[in-house]
């Protein structure tokens, strides 16, 4: 954006403590005017006693006389004084805000490393370079994520284009080979592209907030998802328990429906090969809304655990199954939770499992 040059703050500065001091000056010298000189009479008669040889009685028009030349040079070292004394002052009061400008100019260029770290005790510029430095690590932060999240989904999209890309030149190669058999690879291969491709455009709705929150009962959001992936769990020989009562939470029913419906799949394609079993606790807790998922399963560690809300990463430790997904789905989840204003928190279960815990604020 182009401004027209104006004057610095440094010297707009300057200038007005140099304005008030001339002015505090000429009130001072009008203050000895009104309440001293003009009460001097400007003639007298002058009657000296016998035995005083000399005497002198100062008139009206000979302090003045005295007075202004002298007042003007006061008023004249007042304004060196000010704006000397001004310029040094404002120099030194402004140099932290040239510390943040520079630093404001280096996250400019890209440079989102560079802190500023203001010295001394809290004051305005203080607490502005701080929250300066706080928004810079959190732009850094978030940048490492978006850098990290293409580079995943770049390589995540690109695996089934290379699958079908093989399965497709190994069909022009053998031209004996059956085409049903490659149709069915590849429609198992664009059903992943998909899936990953809905995943990706869900995880960014999630993160725009464009919804319109509106009361919705987490634990009818349960009832449904457990209907819907029952016979996923009956398959695998799982047992769903479903707990707690009314979770009334100010959000989106798609978006919180979407969130239950991942956290109950997670808990059920990471768990034991066979008896298993999935715990599911609505309620409301401190004014939030919170919904609680456990699962059996293989023993975590906490730093595992730690990693499994990044996208794309589906645990390496955990079990394997064949419905491992996309890598998207607590990524999904720890999404739409920050886009109610809530939160994810995810703990190893004491024997095997994982606990999810999700806090979204109730509704009034």
């Amino acid at each position: 954006m182009v401004r027209e040059p104006g004057l610095s703050v440094r010297l707009k500065l300057t200038l007005t403590y140099a304005g008030f001091l001339m002015l505090a000056g000429a009130l001072l010298l009008a203050a000895v005017w009104a309440f001293l000189l003009r009460y001097v009479p400007d003639r007298a008669m002058l009657i000296v006693p016998d035995g005083i040889d000399d005497g002198v009685f100062p008139v009206r028009s000979v302090l003045l006389r005295t007075f202004a030349p002298r007042a003007g040079v006061v008023l004249l070292v007042l304004l060196i004084f000010g704006l000397a004394g001004g310029w040094l002052l404002a120099g030194r009061m402004l140099a932290p805000l040239t510390r943040i400008t520079d630093a404001t100019r280096l996250a400019a260029t890209g440079s989102l490393s560079h802190r500023i770290r203001l010295p001394g005790p809290s004051d305005e510029f203080r607490e502005l370079a701080d929250g300066f430095d706080t928004m810079l690590a959190r732009l850094e932060a978030h940048v490492s994520e978006q850098q990290r999240f293409a580079a995943n989904a770049s390589h995540e999209l690109r695996t089934p284009l290379a699958i079908t890309q093989t399965l497709l030149d190994v069909a022009r190669n053998d031209l004996n080979s059956d085409n049903r058999v490659l149709v069915d690879r590849l429609r198992a291969v664009n059903n992943r592209a998909i899936d990953l491709t809905e995943a990706l455009l869900l995880l960014s709705r999630a993160d725009q907030r464009s919804f319109t929150p509106e009361p919705v009962d987490l634990s009818l959001l349960v009832e449904e998802a457990v209907e819907t992936l029952l016979p996923l769990a009956e398959k695998r020989g799982l047992t769903i328990e479903v707990s707690g009562g009314i979770a009334m939470a100010d959000g989106s029913r798609a978006l919180l429906l979407q969130l239950t419906t991942n956290l109950l799949h997670n808990a059920i394609v990471h768990n034991l090969s066979d008896h298993g079993t999935v715990w599911i606790t609505t309620g409301v807790r401190s004014g939030t809304a919170e919904l609680v998922v456990e699962n059996t399963g293989e023993e975590l560690s906490l730093r595992l655990v730690a990693t499994l809300i990044e996208p794309f990463q589906r645990g390496a430790e955990r079990t394997r199954t064949d419905h491992g997904g996309v890598g998207l789905g607590l990524a999904i989840v720890n999404t739409i939770a920050r886009a109610h204003g809530g939160s994810l928190a995810l703990m190893p279960r004491i024997g095997g499992g994982l606990r999810a815990t999700v806090h979204v604020p109730a509704a009034r």
